[in-house]
């Protein structure tokens, strides 16, 4: 990498932003700083991508677990309770999807026009029409549908574990490869995953929810999932010995927990309504068997 840049290869100093937690306005202005607006722009990013309220929350705050989570791996994921939960998801990344939402309610709904560029007059007005060309020719809605059906469900659990994945790799990456996080590396990969993201997600939940038009993935995909998966298998392998703190007994506990409610809830919502369906199938066939 220092190749592509000489300034890199020199190891950044760990930076906690969990210092001066008690709560006070003075506390909370000092911890405004332009990753507030990345925080934004980042969710605004997301709802696009995903275009479904509840999914965008579910996200937000499964990332600020996993923050908690992996604490021990990196300090700049040790945060006041407050800068997790006020700053970041009740403002930052509440203000971004709001943003992310009514743009695509608005791109749902959006007009357009047919005229020809040189039918448009005026300066702004050719202006907008070029912007228009830009933007796409209809808008999918997203149903997930997460409790609605068991395909449903693992849909929205696999896409979620991807997305809290790509989330958390460029974290991995730029501790690792001694980033700052405002390196154009870092953001040029957020803009690449952005841009693969939008088709992606869209040819997932097309093979998803309509499996009989579309009989197999996109390539967009299978893009995405190949990327994420290459950047977990290079964490692996540049992160042996780089964390050698274990996992604390809680995050453990948590996880499981959490692994016993994620399988726990298809088998309950989905599962045993079969059974008794099928058990009351048999006691009315045993029964007319009976009378006969």
């Amino acid at each position: 990498m220092a190749m592509l840049d000489p300034n890199l290869g020199v190891p950044l100093p760990e930076k906690s932003y969990a210092e001066a937690c008690t709560f006070n306005p003075r506390n909370l202005w000092s911890a405004i700083d332009i990753f507030c607006l990345a925080h934004a722009l980042g969710w605004f990013g997301k709802a696009l991508i995903l275009r479904d309220y509840w999914f965008c929350w579910i996200l937000s705050v499964a990332f600020e677990l996993a923050e908690y989570s992996l604490a021990h791996h990196l300090a700049n994921f040790a945060e006041c309770w407050w800068d997790h939960w006020i700053l970041d998801v009740l403002i930052c990344n509440w203000l971004g999807i709001i943003l992310g939402m009514r743009t695509c309610a608005y791109f749902e709904v959006k007009h357009y026009v047919w005229r020809g560029l040189r039918e448009t007059h005026g300066l702004r007005h050719k202006s907008s029409r070029v912007i228009k060309q830009l933007t796409p020719r209809d808008w999918t809605t997203f149903e997930w549908e997460g409790t609605a059906s068991f395909q449903g469900y693992v849909s929205v659990v696999l896409l979620l574990t991807v997305f809290l994945a790509a989330e958390l790799n460029v974290f991995y990456l730029k501790a690792l490869l001694w980033m700052e996080p405002d390196h154009r590396f870092v953001i040029a990969r957020l803009a690449a995953m952005f841009v693969c993201a939008l088709p992606a997600v869209r040819e997932f939940y097309q093979y998803m929810h309509d499996s009989r038009k579309v009989v197999r993935m996109g390539q967009h995909a299978w893009l995405l999932l190949a990327t994420v998966t290459t950047e977990l298998l290079l964490i692996f392998k540049w992160g042996r010995g780089q964390f050698p703190l274990p996992f604390p007994l809680l995050v453990k506990i948590c996880a499981f927990v959490g692994v016993v409610l994620l399988l726990a809830y298809p088998a309950l919502k989905f599962g045993w309504p079969k059974i008794e369906s099928r058990l009351d199938t048999r006691s009315i066939w045993s029964t007319t068997s009976k009378v006969e």
